[in-house]
């Protein structure tokens, strides 16, 4: 016996809504770290990699495997403070988080990729190695912080 379309279409709607409530949950529960704290680390990042080439001994090999996380540490500090969480700039934050959550991810993809792209793989491991770290970590990051920001609300004595 074939089922008829109205048949089809509810089947499909409620395997849809199943695996759409269940893959909520399990993003849900995936995001356990909070946006101010991811805040805290995309400041400390942006630092991090601006002085990567000299904390890793490799501001000598000039390039791209300088100035990629030079930029990215620049690009990554300007639009944390743009962005609307706890520690953005109050008055001119209108990035929002989901959005913030997007440039890391894009700009540590771009971060993993670069030794690859920009042939700087064949160089000393402490060349290549903090790029590829650091890409995969803040991705991870990404994964697991929380996409919205949650102000507190403030009690007026």
């Amino acid at each position: 016996m074939v089922p008829r379309q109205n048949e089809l279409s509810s089947i499909v709607i409620s395997v849809h809504w199943n695996l759409q409530q269940k893959g909520l949950f399990v993003m849900k529960s995936i995001r356990f770290i909070p946006t101010g704290i991811h805040a805290y680390f995309d400041y400390i990042g942006g630092i991090a990699l601006l002085a990567a080439p000299f904390i890793f001994n490799f501001y000598s090999v000039g390039g791209a495997a300088v100035i990629v996380p030079m930029v990215l540490g620049a690009g990554l500090i300007l639009y944390s403070l743009l962005t609307n969480y706890e520690l953005g700039i109050p008055g001119v934050k209108f990035i929002p988080m989901w959005m913030h959550l997007v440039f890391d991810f894009v700009a540590s993809a771009f971060l993993a990729l670069s030794p690859f792209l920009f042939g700087f793989i064949n160089q000393s491991p402490n060349a290549w190695l903090p790029h590829i770290i650091a890409g995969v970590g803040v991705i991870l990051l990404v994964l697991v912080t929380q996409t919205r920001y949650q102000p507190k609300a403030r009690v007026l004595a």
